[in-house]
């Protein structure tokens, strides 16, 4: 039983170790796209260059909205006071 078992799982490994050996190109070569093509370099470059000025470079949603406030820094200063004297601001270590 031993000996049998033993002669299996050689008999296995070899089998396993013969299926990796039939493995391909390590960059994937054979799934390469060709291309033949009639156009010069010089056309491809100037329709790049068209492109590229009509598209924005910036990811769509990285924008942050601006906003100009005509608040005086001494009234939200004044107003951060009193909200803080009345306990409308947590303050300290005891904030809830």
């Amino acid at each position: 039983m031993n000996k049998t078992a033993r002669i299996l799982s050689v008999a296995a490994v070899a089998a396993f170790t013969a299926f990796g050996a039939q493995a391909d190109e390590a960059d994937a070569s054979q799934f390469a796209t060709q291309f033949q093509t009639n156009r010069t370099r010089a056309e491809v470059a100037s329709e790049a260059a068209t492109v590229a000025a009509t598209r924005s470079q910036e990811p769509a949603g990285s924008r942050v909205v601006t906003y100009k406030s005509t608040a005086d820094r001494a009234a939200v200063r004044a107003q951060a006071a009193e909200a803080l004297r009345t306990g409308k601001i947590p303050s300290g270590e005891f904030s809830m």
